[in-house]
């Protein structure tokens, strides 16, 4: 550990202590669209070189230190031809040039998702949240993490860092398929292309293979697209064709027997550039800090995108995951005496037990088509089919211990085999219009859910006979049998949860669109059901009220309220589905771009109210293990977020955010829970990612990056009681160092570089569960581009 603390130490001198540098020119310029407005956000890349620069809020861009020569530069469009120019430098003098975009300003926010990934920052938002202004204008806390974030902190899946990313956004607990994000307070919503595909076990969650974005919206979104939490979700944007041909082939090497390789290829399949293609594929054999544990994976995302004319696009996508990992629960440890009581090697699992394996297959298809140069309408459909055949460990029921010896486990394992289908249709409109001196920006749609989901845990016993868990003997346990004669949908618990939402939102613009109003509503009916208490609707109408003013061109101000009404799965201990969640949010806030959009930050003050939300039933056991839920209650969190992000100084990118969260029971049955602290929250969350790279010199192209998770307060995710249960502080370090030259680059991440003993998990009964994080591990990645 003190050598990599030095190595460290190390580079930063060598950093510091470069001051000589040869002769070297520069070239700046200004990118605008069709209708003359600049193109912020826009990536100018010089060719054949790893210098890029981001054009900032004006249009204007600019790349130092470039050794004197002929260049070619380039800015990437999607869907068209790449714009490009030759310049020549010449040492120490200024080469100005411009670009003019083929594209209109309406169509731009396409182009910034992909021309972004040499930045920390974004201006934009994807076309899958439908938002037409940028999120300077937004009346709403959105932060995004792009596909330079993802890469330089080699996040494979969901389950990993992204959450450092984002103010207040932790990921408590997963088991090995989905990700649970906590954000002001709650569970979040899980979007894949601006679809509502959270369902109460899957899908599998994204490999980043796939993903270009990710976009985490605060707040109740039922305005603008599927329900969503009043706390917010995540939104992944997959991969699309850029009408670029271009590629990228990466290979991974690292701790506990990782192997990983991708590649991602995107090009014309005809000479007219109308049919375009990209493919992601990525496969992946992974081990662990634990005994017997895996997770293999491979994924394949075809997709298509035809260019009809200058108006129409259809994009057809096809996803298919596949995960196969360790019987689920096996990276839980279990103690009476308390947390971190066990190795964080520990497992329950026997290496004879045979793997669960997850497959998630998908379909989508969107139709873009512009109906003049105002308007424009989308429309989108997907198909989500997520099938799961494995068992789950966890401690026998009613008996987990001994009583006699604490030291005694009984194990337990059931089967655990789910099917999950899901139809989601969505169809919007946005555009523009004048009303003498008033602008509107409109958007209307029509949104349509239907979920279907079975799932069998009810075969089960035990597994092997008594187990010491500090002196663990393996490969004398039997296990029990299951059957599968009969198909799922006959032996399993069937759930199904749907919803129809018509919504329509203007943003009113005023004094030259320096005050923004936004006016909107929703009516969303919700169709919930289940074998024991049949299918029921509820029907709601839920408004919007948002507004927005430019102090000058690079500060806003905002405050919204907006209320939420969304489904909410499971059942209580009578089989009778749950009533829907309702919930309401008050927020204000301030966001700032400087130096005019090198970086940005973003100040928000918010309430939330949930009602009907579930809590522990204690009073009734479930005979397949634990307690079940009930419907009782109210939640109220208060809040303050700061994010920043972008490039601070040249070379040096940072993502820095803290959150306060007071998230506590407000109403509910057992009025003895009134007061505390929400489950699963966390007090005070504080990340921080810097990453510098050399743009001169002999070390052009290194570049150095360190990073941290601190959080306070926390409470267990399962159920809180303001005891001495609450978990303790939780500090991670990492960093990497990595280099670029020119088309191929090289990355070593080390997480955990403190070698800390992480975990989180909560009481359960009359003992402890925990997950612990491996120790001092690394990643090293080899990426070629071509």
């Amino acid at each position: 550990m003190k050598k990599i603390n030095m190595l460290m130490v190390a580079v930063l001198v060598l950093l510091t202590g470069i001051s000589a540098q040869p002769a070297t020119g520069y070239i700046k310029g200004k990118v605008t669209t069709a209708d003359d407005k600049p193109a912020e956000g826009v990536t100018i890349l010089l060719k054949n070189t790893v210098k890029n620069a981001v054009a900032d809020n004006s249009g204007n861009f600019e790349i130092k230190n470039i050794q004197p020569g002929s260049y070619t530069l380039a800015v990437s469009l999607v869907g068209y031809k790449d714009a490009e120019q030759e310049v020549t430098v010449e040492n120490g003098k200024a080469t100005t040039v411009s670009f003019q975009l083929t594209l209109s300003n309406r169509e731009l926010n396409e182009v910034v998702v992909i021309a972004n990934r040499n930045s920390f920052k974004t201006n934009r938002t994807s076309n899958s949240l439908r938002l037409q202004s940028p999120i300077l204008e937004v009346p709403q806390n959105i932060q995004v993490v792009t596909a330079k974030q993802i890469s330089n902190q080699q996040i494979f899946d969901m389950l990993e860092g992204v959450t450092r990313n984002v103010s207040g956004a932790s990921r408590v607990e997963h088991w090995d398929n989905y990700a649970r994000i906590t954000m002001r307070g709650s569970n979040v919503g899980a979007f894949r292309n601006g679809m509502n595909v959270s369902t109460a076990w899957g899908p599998l969650t994204e490999d980043m293979s796939m993903v270009e974005r990710i976009e985490f919206v605060k707040g109740p979104a039922g305005f603008m697209l599927a329900n969503g939490d009043p706390s917010g979700f995540y939104n992944v944007v997959t991969k699309k064709p850029s009408g670029r041909n271009k590629g990228e082939v990466g290979i991974s090497m690292g701790s506990f027997d990782l192997y990983r390789a991708s590649l991602d290829l995107d090009g014309k399949f005809s000479e007219d550039g109308k049919l375009l293609y990209r493919i992601n594929v990525m496969g992946q054999l992974k081990g662990s800090h634990r005994q017997f544990d895996f997770n293999n994976r491979y994924s394949v995302v075809p997709v298509l995108k035809y260019l009809v004319d200058d108006k129409t696009s259809v994009t057809l996508e096809y996803t298919h995951q596949f995960s196969e990992v360790n019987v689920i629960g096996s990276n839980y440890l279990f103690s009476k005496k308390g947390y971190a009581d066990l190795p964080r090697d520990f497992t329950t699992a026997e290496a004879n037990l045979a793997p669960t394996k997850m497959n998630d297959k998908s379909l989508l298809v969107i139709l873009d088509h512009k109906l003049s140069n105002n308007w424009k309408i989308t429309a989108q459909a997907a198909y989500f089919n997520y099938q799961q055949q494995g068992a789950s460990l966890w401690p026998q029921w009613p008996v987990a211990f001994d009583p006699q010896n604490d030291s005694i486990l009984y194990r337990g394992m059931s089967i655990w085999d789910v099917l999950g289908t899901s139809k989601i249709g969505q169809m919007f409109v946005n555009g523009e219009v004048q009303t003498g001196a008033v602008s509107h920006k409109i958007l209307a749609g029509l949104d349509m859910s239907n979920k279907e989901y079975y799932h069998d845990w009810n075969q089960g016993g035990a597994l092997g006979g008594e187990f010491n868990i500090y002196a663990p003997a393996y490969g004398n346990a039997t296990q029990p049998v299951f059957d599968r004669t009969k198909n799922i949908r006959e032996r399993g618990v069937r759930y199904y949860d749907g919803y129809t939402g018509l919504y329509v939102q203007d943003e009113l613009g005023f004094f030259d669109d320096a005050l923004r109003l936004t006016v909107a509503g929703r009516y969303t009916t919700l169709k919930t059901g289940d074998v024991y208490s049949g299918d029921f609707k509820s029907s709601r109408f839920t408004p919007r009220l948002g507004l927005s003013y430019s102090i000058d061109k690079n500060t806003a101000v905002y405050f919204v309220k907006d209320a939420s009404f969304l489904e909410n799965f499971g059942s209580d201990w009578q089989g009778k589905s749950f009533d829907p969640i309702t919930g309401g949010n008050i927020e204000a806030g301030i966001k700032k771009d400087w130096v005019n959009g090198k970086w940005n930050s973003a100040v928000s003050v918010y309430q939330i109210t949930r009602n009907n939300v579930q809590t522990t039933d204690f009073d009734h056991l479930n005979p397949a293990g634990g307690y079940y839920t009930r419907q009782s209650g109210q939640q109220k969190t208060k809040g303050v977020e700061v994010d920043i992000r972008g490039q601070i100084v040249r070379g040096l990118d940072v993502i820095i955010n803290y959150a306060y969260t007071d998230a506590k029971v407000t109403k509910d049955s057992d009025k003895e829970v009134i007061g505390t602290q929400v489950a699963g929250s966390s007090r005070h969350i504080q990340n921080a990612w810097l990453n510098y790279r050399m743009d001169r010199g002999a070390l052009t192209g290194f570049g150095i990056s360190v990073g941290y998770q601190y959080q306070v307060k926390r409470s267990p995710w399962y159920v809180f009681d303001n005891s001495k249960n609450s978990l303790p502080d939780y500090f991670r370090l990492d960093g990497s160092l990595s280099y670029q030259k020119e088309k191929i680059g090289f990355n070593l991440v080390v997480n955990n570089i403190l070698n800390k003993y992480l975990y989180s998990g909560a009481p359960y009964e009359d003992y402890y569960y925990w997950q612990a994080e491996p120790g001092t591990n690394m990643r090293f990645s080899v990426s070629y581009r071509f």
